[in-house]
């Protein structure tokens, strides 16, 4: 097996035509940036080359961190045929065209790795394809996707591979990456700070990196630039938001800090992750819409004020639009990250609607159904039913408002917290009026 950490094996020269990307595609696992927590010594995909046992894997990460590469590398490591399928270009043919290719690698004594990017692109029937193929030894699998395999690779394939998760580039693994790169690019000359700023555009995508240098390197030659400083990058290159994959892995765990900074009172870290969401290209309506789910789920009467306001932010930014409107979800954020906080309504309606699925449909008691027409009133119904206005303190005690087959239910419980600790104190003494006469 070829090893791949060595680098004093002379490669070819690269073509002066191809991507950057390209020419600079590593040739050995030494040449890899970043990852080091997987390929250093001792670490577990750096061992897994060391044995020289070739295993099926699944490779999860976001865009840009030697995916492939890693694949390819795998393939160039134990010399076997390297078949690329992806699965948003590819169907059941090119799936029956690797498995025949692998048969006649097979045949001649050579091995084979069908490796899928974009895995989870695939239906559950079509991953189901490899299995056997994958089980008989007939060639290994590896897998490249953005998304958490647990939910997107069926779990049979999963549970014979082994998942390596790759990481974002640091700022510092790219701006080393940088610097190779402007090796390849002879003519360009940055001040200081643009190579800070292209890593933030970045933001961890070795590939996103070397197209944005390209990019800049096509501009200043055009320009007949002799350096490139802040202003020229921002004049020649579009504005680059942050990557933001709005239906991926990234997408779900920011908006799972966002729900949890509001939830946990921490209302700087709820603002970083409501302007990370909304710089990475996040819809605002749609976390307008998760801001009011929040002051439903984890304030609720505690501050009733929070479900108005997030509604009213919403609203301001439909008049507004961006950017003025942003602001106003950054105010509903805040205030409801610094709201008291109870699950108490959350906690009761599912209560209540595992009850209610649980138990037969009960008839309504007959003193509480409405009775319209004569002969309604002739059957009883509404009769001997107390009209709470009425009674002292505009309270029935000792009503029952449950079906007649149904125990009462407690499913509200409120919280000693904000206005609920006042409902509380009311319900206490509602429940002692209903004991004072005579209610069980």
């Amino acid at each position: 097996m070829q090893d791949l950490f060595q680098t004093d094996t002379p490669e070819p020269a690269p073509d002066p035509r191809a991507p950057l990307a390209e020419r600079l595609r590593p040739h050995t696992l030494a040449d890899v940036v970043g990852q080091t927590h997987l390929l250093g010594p001792g670490k577990p995909l750096r061992l897994a080359f060391d044995s020289g046992k070739l295993h099926s894997m699944v490779l999860w990460g976001p865009p840009g961190v030697g995916k492939t590469t890693l694949a390819r590398l795998t393939a160039q490591a134990f010399g076997a045929d390297f078949i690329a399928i992806s699965a948003v270009l590819s169907g059941v043919k090119d799936i029956r065209d690797a498995v025949e290719r692998a048969r006649m690698n097979q045949r001649a004594g050579r091995a084979t790795i069908v490796f899928v990017d974009e895995a989870h692109r695939f239906n559950k029937a079509q991953q189901d394809a490899f299995l056997p193929h994958v089980e008989a030894g007939l060639f290994t699998f590896i897998g490249a996707t953005t998304e958490n395999p647990s939910f997107e690779v069926v779990g049979a394939l999963l549970s014979r591979a082994q998942v390596y998760v790759l990481k974002s580039l640091t700022p510092d693994e790219l701006e080393h990456l940088l610097q190779r790169a402007l090796a390849e690019l002879p003519g360009l000359k940055l001040a200081e700070g643009v190579g800070r700023l292209l890593a933030a555009y970045a933001d961890g995508d070795a590939r996103k990196l070397l197209n944005l240098l390209e990019q800049l390197d096509t501009a200043a030659r055009t320009a007949q630039a002799a350096e490139v400083d802040t202003v020229f990058l921002e004049n020649a290159l579009a504005q680059s938001l942050r990557r933001f994959d709005k239906g991926g892995e990234a997408f779900y765990d920011q908006i799972s800090a966002l729900h949890k900074s509001v939830r946990g009172s921490a209302p700087d870290a709820a603002l970083y992750w409501l302007v990370r969401m909304l710089d990475g290209g996040a819809d605002p309506r749609y976390l307008a819409r998760r801001l009011i789910r929040m002051a439903s789920e984890d304030i609720g009467l505690a501050d009733p004020r929070a479900l108005r306001l997030a509604l009213d932010a919403a609203e301001t930014y439909e008049r507004l639009g961006a950017p003025e409107g942003e602001l106003a979800l950054a105010e509903a954020c805040l205030y409801m990250a610094c709201a008291p906080k109870s699950n108490a309504a959350y906690v009761a309606y599912n209560a209540a609607r595992a009850f209610v699925q649980d138990n037969p449909s009960s008839e309504v008691p007959i003193h509480l159904r409405n009775a319209p027409t004569r002969l309604m009133k002739e059957l009883g119904y509404g009769r001997a039913y107390r009209y709470a206005h009425d009674e002292p303190e505009a309270y029935a005690a000792g009503e029952r408002y449950f079906p007649e087959s149904l125990p009462e239910q407690q499913f509200y419980q409120p919280t000693p917290r904000g206005l609920e600790g006042k409902i509380a104190e009311k319900l206490a003494h509602l429940k002692r009026l209903d004991e004072d006469a005579g209610k069980g």
